[in-house]
């Protein structure tokens, strides 16, 4: 099955979701950017996501000044140009899904509660895309989970914040306990929430994630358009007093 027939691209304005790192990192999530020039990224213990204002090659030298030795982040965009500071290591094809306003979410049947312990939900998040969520990522939004013995199963929460919009992200469940509803459960209370704060429900989900596309689908959600992720990394030493590890 493709998902090109399924976009709608009226759902989420361009101007906004062409380059959602950068004006989250200039508006709701300005508390945690750090800039240089037309440049900004999270602090690296936060999110693996930077940002320019333009793909232009003073731009990623700009956005070189903000990296440390080895380190890589993720950009949004369609191509960028090079520049001798930063190698090029990966892509990764997205979509982005919108929930519409007349979706209503239904009662859940199990318990969802809010969670804080940022090592168990490293470690549960490790499983399944390791590497994007990290110690403070918890500090972006907020986060829920389900538990079984006391042990976390399941958890979702939100990630990129702009004005009127809300980035639901994180969700996984334990191998051994999928098929049971618990990831929809959660975003159903995230859901919940946006509705009460007046903000719009939207997500990223990996082009070859079928599983997951298939969910959110069944859910309501709908597809707005593809968006590329490149991996940067810094080819040479920069010591930089904004970089946070």
């Amino acid at each position: 099955m493709g998902w090109r027939g399924l976009l709608k691209t009226s759902d989420l304005p361009e101007s906004l979701f062409a380059n959602p790192v950068w004006h989250a990192l200039r508006t709701e999530h300005r508390h945690f950017a750090a800039v240089e020039g037309d440049a900004c990224r999270y602090p690296g213990d936060v999110a693996p996501m930077a940002a320019i204002a333009a793909p232009t090659t003073s731009a990623l030298r700009e956005l070189s000044m903000l990296l440390s030795a080895g380190e890589s982040v993720w950009l949004m965009g369609e191509s960028y140009p090079q520049a001798r500071e930063l190698s090029f290591e990966e892509t990764m094809l997205c979509l982005q899904m919108v929930l519409p306003e007349e979706i209503a979410p239904p009662e859940s049947s199990f318990e969802i509660v809010p969670i804080t312990d940022a090592p168990e939900m490293v470690a549960l998040t490790d499983a399944a895309f390791p590497g994007f969520f990290r110690r403070r990522t918890c500090e972006m939004g907020s986060y829920y989970g389900v538990r079984s013995g006391g042990e976390l199963i399941a958890m979702g929460g939100e990630r990129l914040m702009l004005d009127g919009y809300a980035e639901i992200s994180g969700v996984c469940t334990r191998r051994e306990h999928r098929g049971k509803g618990l990831a929809a459960g959660i975003i159903w209370r995230l859901v919940e929430d946006h509705r009460r704060r007046g903000v719009v429900s939207w997500l990223h989900v990996g082009n070859a994630n079928r599983h997951a596309i298939e969910l959110y689908l069944r859910m309501g959600f709908r597809i707005v358009r593809e968006a590329m992720l490149h991996r940067v990394m810094l080819q040479s030493f920069k010591c930089n007093p904004h970089v946070t590890k």
